[in-house]
């Protein structure tokens, strides 16, 4: 009886492999030597650090629900369609991947601030969206739409349309054979994707501090409380980090056993 002989991995591959993982690990590991174990539940638990923490989670939630409804379509169309500056139009739906944050949130500024490009129409009705809440969430989702339709797109090109296509053929309507046919086949993209949106909105700074200032209760995400209590109370911000990285990898993990189930 024949075995299957599978590829192997070079031997030089392990050491740049460890040097990677290192790379990764260490600092992870450097926090939590920093923390003060003996007052590690008080510096978390402060008025300031749980505020923050509810905030983050709400707002990230929120967040990632709009990476999904947004993202799906968008995903779909540039994996399923081509015309004229697909290209173009996937280069810069992809763009706040490179931008850094702090640009996106200049740009959400002059366009949804007071005195921005449709900030003033939006004030004459008497809807204000800088440095509130709903700027988090738009500056949020600004950063981590991307991943979800990076995540998707890929999905549904290795996915094809062959099961797609026969779903038509029998009389089913496109929105069906999507409900029914497609979003089956890339549900494990799509998980993915809202994970990597998730994370990613978790931990924006940059465009929520530029777009949202730092309002506590309001606007004051868990990293601008991480950044801002650095300055005064460097045991409190090495506790907050150690707790994003915690609530982080909780979540990466449980969408991998989430993928994996499926």
């Amino acid at each position: 009886m024949s075995t299957v002989r599978t590829a192997g991995v070079p031997r030089w591959a392990y050491v740049p492999a460890l040097l990677g993982a290192s790379f990764i690990l260490l600092p992870l590991v450097a926090i939590v030597t920093r923390v003060d174990w003996s007052h590690f539940l008080t510096l978390i638990t402060s008025e300031s650090a749980t505020d923050a923490l509810v905030l983050s989670l709400k707002t990230s939630s929120v967040s990632t629900l709009l990476c999904v409804l947004l993202g799906v379509p968008m995903a779909l169309v540039l994996a399923r369609r081509d015309f004229p500056g697909l290209g173009v139009l996937r280069s810069l739906v992809l763009l706040p991947l490179v931008l850094p944050p702090v640009v996106g949130g200049i740009a959400l500024l002059y366009t949804f601030g007071r005195r921005g490009l449709l900030g003033g129409t939006l004030e004459a009705a008497g809807i204000e969206i800088a440095f509130t809440t709903i700027a988090v969430v738009m500056a949020q989702t600004f950063v981590a739409l991307p991943f979800m339709v990076v995540s998707l797109e890929g999905a549904l090109r290795t996915a094809g349309q062959r099961y797609d296509v026969v779903a038509a053929s029998l009389g089913a309507r496109p929105t069906t054979v999507f409900r029914r046919v497609t979003l089956p086949l890339v549900l494990p993209g799509l998980v993915s994707g809202a994970v990597l949106a998730f994370a990613r909105s978790l931990g924006e700074f940059g465009a929520t501090i530029t777009f949202a200032g730092s309002l506590q209760g309001r606007t004051r995400t868990l990293p601008l409380e991480i950044y801002l209590q650095r300055e005064t109370d460097p045991d409190a911000a090495v506790a907050l980090a150690l707790v994003l990285v915690v609530v982080a990898v909780l979540v990466i993990g449980l969408a991998r056993q989430s993928s994996a189930a499926r």
